[in-house]
């Protein structure tokens, strides 16, 4: 058996195997053509074949906890699609599968492969945070590190970035929905199991990478003219600002808040929340739930009685605020419901409280927060969206995800956009929003750091509302302008939380920037 006729061609370029061995392949083996040499070629024809493992980093086939993609995801037909694809795509490789939930279990699997080598590690993260990919690395083999879109996009953002600081030498990236991607670039393992240099391994996937990213589209974008408040106005409205933190910790990030943007933040505990909860108007609560229930395009697995478990925890959220004189309120809401210290998810509350020009924010995130009071000052009520991000080469985008999201982009006065009413994605409870946003206009992101007295930055073109049962409920597809490949490096010093804006509103943020004296990070 000839393995010559086993090994597909290169996907970085249209040479056949036996030309590839031969000639060698600018793209995958470099300038240098090291695997042009008739010695290497000899041994190539001889070898069997280049042993790949493929590592599912998730918690267990059946997703057991409320994370993305979400509690009770199967990923059984997932992985075994995965495996099917590169079995065909990749007929020259031999795949072996293992599935890890942390260091230890990747341990287990670097030992097992003392003895049973293996030429490669395709490390798949398929939920957010198990750290699997950051023992494998420290092999010294080959690996691709790939993100399962919407699954596994939170930690494959931060890993990723850590590891490019690192300049890890022995790591490629696969950031696409696209399987013909992933497939494309695991083929370039064949560099180094037939004698090529790590780095080339390494220099050929981000070729690939970049040549199967498609070209920048059209950003011209739809006519938004943003009146934003002069500097003095801004800076004065946001020592105005005060932000309630429900259920958060206090720390160092406080009084930097207040040090360099003069915005208070107030600690609250759930139990206040909770009373108000308990004690807000049944009627008045009855009535903001058949207002939703008139005005959504869709309500799916939400009952009449959780709207209005959420509609009274909205009207508590409204009352705390006016208790404190604050214009912000943001609630650690996953910690508090999964601790049985509040009862009904804000995220409706949230989405109105923005619709309004006031301001609730996610998770207790005081830096988003932070964020939001300057922005919705300085565009004079324009709600942000704060989200969890996830970039798709496949399509040249980022996507904004989360589930509460404000369906007045353009400010209180604006149109109104459609929305729907479905669960908290992660756990399937309770009540949160699918936001159809319009398309076609300029977006600005944006994440304000007073400890860092810096504000990072990039902007886009508003593109599709993606419909995806995985992962958070409103997403926000946008391409961004400038490099898409520079957007994958700073996740790991500014987290993975980001917040969106309509408008093109570059020159007043970078004007705002000198006012406080701070610096721009253009993310890409």
């Amino acid at each position: 058996m000839k393995h010559s006729e086993l090994v597909s061609s290169c996907s970085c370029c249209p040479l056949s195997r036996r030309r590839f061995l031969a000639a060698g392949c600018a793209a995958c083996a470099g300038v240098t053509g090291l695997l042009a040499t008739d010695r290497l070629a000899r041994a190539a024809v001889a070898a069997d074949k280049p042993r790949i493992r493929i590592i599912y980093s998730l918690y267990d086939k059946v997703q057991p906890r409320p994370t993305w993609p979400h509690v009770g995801y199967d990923f059984r037909p997932v992985m075994a699609g995965i495996e099917t694809q590169l079995k065909a795509a990749c007929p020259g490789f031999e795949f072996v599968t293992s599935m890890a939930d942390g260091s230890e279990q990747a341990k287990k699997i670097l030992a097992q492969d003392k003895s049973s080598p293996v030429d490669g590690y395709l490390v798949m993260q398929m939920n957010n945070w198990p750290r699997v990919v950051q023992t494998v690395v420290t092999s010294g083999k080959p690996t691709l590190f790939a993100d399962f879109t919407y699954g596994g996009s939170g930690g494959f953002l931060l890993y990723t970035a850590k590891m490019l600081r690192q300049k890890r030498p022995n790591v490629g990236y696969v950031a696409s929905s696209d399987p013909d991607d992933l497939s494309a670039a695991v083929q370039c393992f064949e560099i180094v199991a037939r004698g090529g240099a790590m780095g080339q391994f390494v220099e050929a996937t981000e070729r690939v990478r970049r040549q199967r990213t498609p070209a920048p589209g059209d950003l011209s974008s739809l006519p938004d003219p943003v009146a934003t408040l002069d500097m003095k106005d801004c800076l004065a409205a946001m020592k105005r600002g005060k932000i309630l933190a429900v259920g958060g910790r206090h720390g160092g990030l406080w009084s930097a808040i207040k040090k360099e943007m003069g915005i208070e933040v107030v600690d609250v505990p759930y139990a206040e929340l909770n009373a108000a909860w308990q004690s807000a108007d049944r009627d008045q609560s009855i009535e903001i739930a058949e207002k939703w229930q008139k005005t959504a395009r869709r309500i799916e697995n939400v009952s009449p009685e959780t709207l209005k478990q959420s509609a009274a925890m909205y009207l508590a959220q409204k009352e705390v605020l006016k208790r404190h004189g604050a214009n912000a309120i943001t609630i650690n809401c996953l910690g508090g419901f999964y601790g049985g210290h509040i009862h009904a998810y804000p995220c409706m509350g949230f989405h109105e409280l923005n619709n309004e020009g006031l301001i609730g924010a996610c998770e207790c995130d005081l830096l988003s927060t932070a964020t939001m009071i300057a922005m919705t000052a300085l565009t004079r009520g324009r709600p942000g969206f704060i989200s969890d991000p996830v970039i798709d080469t496949s399509t040249r985008q980022i996507i904004y995800a989360h589930c509460v999201a404000s369906n007045k982009v353009f400010g209180p006065e604006g149109e109104t956009s459609p929305f729907e009413i479905l669960t908290h994605s992660e756990d399937r409870r309770g009540a949160a929003v699918r936001s159809l946003c319009p398309l076609g206009y300029m977006t600005t992101t944006v994440k304000f750091n007073p400890a860092r007295k810096a504000i990072a930055f990039h902007q886009g073109k508003a593109m599709a509302n993606v419909d995806d049962d995985r992962a958070c409920r409103t997403k926000l597809a946008v391409e961004p302008v400038g490099d898409l490949e520079k957007l994958l490096r700073q996740w790991d010093k500014w987290g993975w939380h980001r917040v969106t804006y309509y408008g093109d509103l570059k020159e007043p943020v970078f004007t705002l920037a000198d006012a406080l004296g701070w610096k721009m990070l253009e993310e890409a």
